[in-house]
This record gives structure tokens, sequence and C-alpha cells, in this order.
């Protein structure tokens, strides 16, 4: 298969530092479909420098050539599938997936009414269905069998939320604007905590952005944050509180920020993905023994320090239970009902816990509110393994619609 663009009318426009063309072959390498060439097809506009990825397996090739659109995506598509879009449009990478790997002529288009913006799989079969007449490769296309988004798989495993297709047409820097927005907001976790829903993101706004733009890697931004994570440990222990929630408060910030990177840039790893949610895994219990021992100075016959030790059993017993639903169905147990994503937003999580607890500290209540937030791990713990005794034993493991 052949990845078309026709940049007869490339947009000027950048999208999280990147131009179109780019953001189209990095979203068909990061969707892994065996492309044989990429032709970036100028018609018989003026020469324009492009920024092409240098990764991307297939060979690129920047041509001239004339004719309407409809005439050059028909040459193109003579002898081999065409997977065709344009240089003034930014498509959900899923679609490079899904057109890819499933034959037969298809065309995807964008909601708005007067969107040229498309996406297209052309067979040879099907050339004679082209349009050649046409001078935009929407109106190429409009013969093509249209991809509705009742057919396409919408359910996303790492946002736990079902998002349909999307495509847009970006020729202004206003319009840039707005779908660098949608793309933000659109990468947020269906189900998540309710610092990180409402009141991060404008601060993970701040810096998304100019990150991009100044093409950091997530994997930096992750290692910031695994100092922030590792620093504050022996600050909570020592007693330096201040300078131990900053780090945490930090720490939970650029959380976000290097997982919304990587997405709005293609530019997620194996190794990010490792450090990020390995990171999240494991430094909750260290944070909550050292508030333990913060808060007794090291006394360990205190009841808070056994506190702090009964919040480490509760824990792993808590992810124990959380590893049953995955094994059989590829996705969390917070995506099974809209009740279990809602119930995610309280239960006793690290973005919780430790707003709970700074309040707590400062008003003097350090030692008792380390206690509620025992309680509330043991309430969660419950709840979830309530929750998968019910899913498994009562309703048979029948999913409903995720959320």
């Amino acid at each position: 298969m052949k990845l078309w663009i026709d940049a007869a009318e490339a947009s000027a426009q950048r999208v999280f530092g990147m131009s179109l063309i780019e953001r189209h072959l990095k979203a068909a390498r990061h969707q892994k479909i065996e492309i044989s060439e990429v032709i970036v097809d100028c018609g018989s506009a003026a020469e324009t420098e492009f920024v092409l990825e240098p990764r991307l397996k297939a060979p690129v090739r920047v041509v001239k050539s004339a004719g309407t659109c409809g005439e050059r995506l028909a040459a193109a598509a003579a002898n081999e599938p065409v997977l065709a879009t344009d240089a003034a449009s930014l498509a959900d990478a899923r679609l490079y997936g899904y057109l890819g790997q499933n034959a037969g002529s298809k065309v995807a288009r964008g909601d708005a009414p007067d969107s040229d913006a498309v996406i297209a799989r052309v067979e040879p079969a099907d050339v004679s269905r082209i349009n050649a007449t046409a001078n935009t490769l929407s109106q190429a296309a409009a013969a093509l069998p249209a991809l509705t988004q009742a057919e396409f798989p919408a359910f996303i495993r790492k946002l736990r939320r079902s998002t349909p297709y999307y495509l847009f047409h970006v020729g202004t820097a206003e319009q840039a604007r707005k779908v660098e927005r949608f793309l933000f907001w659109s990468n947020y976790k269906g189900s998540t905590d309710f610092f990180t829903k409402y009141v991060y993101p404008p601060l993970v706004w701040l810096m998304v952005p100019p990150l991009a733009r100044a093409r950091v890697h997530p994997n930096v931004v992750t290692a910031v944050s695994i100092f922030l994570t590792l620093i504050a440990v022996p600050l909570f222990a020592e007693g330096y509180w201040a300078l131990g929630f900053l780090c945490a408060y930090g720490m939970s910030v650029l959380d976000s920020v290097d997982g919304k990177l990587a997405r709005l840039t293609f530019t997620d790893s194996w190794l990010g993905n490792i450090l990020d949610h390995g990171l999240d895994l494991v430094h909750p219990p260290f944070w909550y023994l050292a508030w333990a021992w913060g808060l007794t100075g090291g006394d360990t016959s205190s009841p808070a320090w056994t506190a702090g030790l009964v919040m480490l059993g509760l824990y792993v017993l808590d992810r124990l239970i959380l590893a049953i639903y995955p094994r059989r169905f590829q996705k969390g147990l917070h995506t099974h009902a809209p009740i279990d994503g809602l119930v995610r937003t309280f239960i006793s999580r690290r973005n919780i816990n430790l707003p709970l607890f700074t309040v707590g500290y400062y008003i003097g209540l350090g030692v008792p509110t380390l206690y509620l937030i025992v309680v509330w791990q043991a309430l969660t713990c419950l709840y979830h393994g309530g929750r998968t005794f019910w899913i498994f034993c009562v309703e048979k493991a029948r999913p409903q619609k995720p959320v």
C-alpha cells in the first residue's frame, strides 16, 4: 500500500510544532501499517520545502505532476492500494491503522458540514469510481463507500473510553488553535481522579504546547518526574513538608504532561510507558510511609507508623484485585460501567490522598488525616473486591458498554 498526500494546496499551519504532512507521516508510522512508498504530490504548485519524518521505513518521494487531484489520485492507485489524504487535513491516527489494515475502498470525512478533510483507502479495482475532474480530494473520493462511526472501533484502552474518529481541515491559525485544544482534551482518560480531570489541566495546557514546539521528548519530562518523586521521600521523612509537597505536586502535574506530550506528538515509546506507569504503580506507598515517618519522628512503635504499614498492605492488595479484571477483558475495571468510572474520580489514589493529607497537615491534623486515608484505602479495596466478585460471579462476566 502507498501513502499518497495531495500537497497541491498545502497548509502552512502547524499543530503542536509539526506540519500537517509531518503529522501524516508520524501517524502512519505510529500505527505500524505496511507502507511501500510515500508520495507527497505537489501537483503543479511551486516548489515547497517539507519536513519529512526521517525514520519512516518506506521511501518518501516529493513529486510534481500535472492534472487535477482526481487524475493524480487515479494514477497513484492504478496498480496498488493507496491511503490518500491531503496536506491541509489532520486525521485521527487510528484511521491510518483501520484503513490500512482493512481491505476495501473506504473514505472517512470530518463532521463539520463545510469540511473538506478526508482520508481514503482506494483499491485499484475502484479507480473508476474516482471523479477525475475533481480538484479536491473530498470531491475526488465522493463516490467511494463512506466509513461510518458505527463501524469504527472507537474504544481506546489507554484512555479508558470510547472516542469517535475525527478529521479536521486546518487552514488558518484559528483552526490550528481549535484543533490543538480539541486534541489536548481528547487525550484525557475517561476514568481518572478528580484533580487530574478538573484541577491540573490548566497547568498541563501551559506546558504541553511549548514543550511540543521545542521538540522536548516526553521521556525527559518523565525523568524530571522521577527525580521529584524520589526526592520527595526523604523530604517528607525528614519533616521538610513544604519542599516535599512542592516536589509531590510538581510530579503529579508532570505525570499528566509526559503522557499528553507523547500522544500528541507520536513520541510515546515502550521505555516511556514502562517508566511512567511503573512510577505510578510503585511510588505511592513510599510517600505514605514517609508521611508516617515524618509525623512520628521515626518512632516505629507509634500507631501512626503502624497505620503507614497498614496502608502499604492495603495498597498492594488493591492493586492485586485490580489486576483480575484486565486478564479477561484487556481493559481496566473502571471502564466496566458508568458507576465504576464515577467512583474512580474519588477513590483512594495518590492525587486524592495528597491534597487531603496536605490540608490535614497544615491545619494541625496530620496524624488523624493519615488514619482517614487508611480507612479510605480500605473502603476502596472493599469496593474493588465487591465489584470484581459481582461482575464475575453475579453478572457472569458480561461487560456493559464501555464508558
